[in-house]
């Protein structure tokens, strides 16, 4: 298999995820946030310029097992073989801290930023299409919250159980949430995707 520091374009990426059949694997969906702006602010000069250094920073951070392509634009594709959503994130999470670590520049004077979506076989989908469509969601959702973060896919049913939580906790949820415009369900997303992050070592 292509070493991740070496950018793999197969005649699609679902055919690379075929040769990884019955293995486990997680696939993960990544782009620069808001990069037009970049590109249009800046000139497309610097936009190249960024989007190599994001492109080298993710190839060369990832495991050498890995398999990464270029989908368009801004935007790559990765799978992991023999890892579960949970370190995957752990890596993405480490490479979105870099990128965001190194701007701005004199020649970028703003932040520049990285989302992620990661979905895994199992449990979220067997086929290649499956598990691109889940990591598509996971990334849209990372949008959605407010970008610059990593999160695995969750199915949009998962509901939360009251006799999980005491009322007065509900109670600050529901605050929480008016304060911030955001739905429940995200708010306990993101502290799912941010505990996972804090016991990376323990996965």
């Amino acid at each position: 298999m292509t070493p991740a520091h070496e950018i793999h374009v197969p005649r699609s990426f679902e055919d690379s995820l075929e040769e990884l059949e019955g293995r486990p694997l997680a696939v993960a969906l990544c782009d620069l946030d808001d990069f037009a702006r970049i590109n249009e602010g800046l000139g497309r000069e610097v936009g190249d310029a960024v989007l190599r250094d994001w492109e080298r920073t993710l190839t060369r951070s990832l495991p050498a097992e890995a398999t990464v392509v270029r989908i368009g634009g801004d935007e790559y594709a990765a799978a992991l073989p023999d890892h579960s959503a949970e370190s995957a994130l752990i890596l993405l999470e480490e490479i979105r801290a870099h990128i965001a670590g190194q701007y701005p520049t004199a020649k970028v004077p703003w932040p520049v930023s990285v989302s992620a979506g990661v979905a895994a076989r199992p449990p979220h989908g067997d086929t290649p299409g499956e598990l691109l469509a889940a990591a598509r969601e996971a990334l849209m959702r990372a949008k959605r919250d407010g970008s610059n973060r990593v999160t695995i896919f969750v199915e949009e049913k998962m509901t939360m159980k009251s006799n999980y939580y005491t009322r007065a906790t509900l109670d600050r949820l529901a605050k929480l949430s008016n304060a911030t415009g955001r739905t429940e369900a995200s708010l306990l997303r993101e502290a799912l995707d941010e505990l996972l992050v804090k016991y990376r070592d323990e996965l």
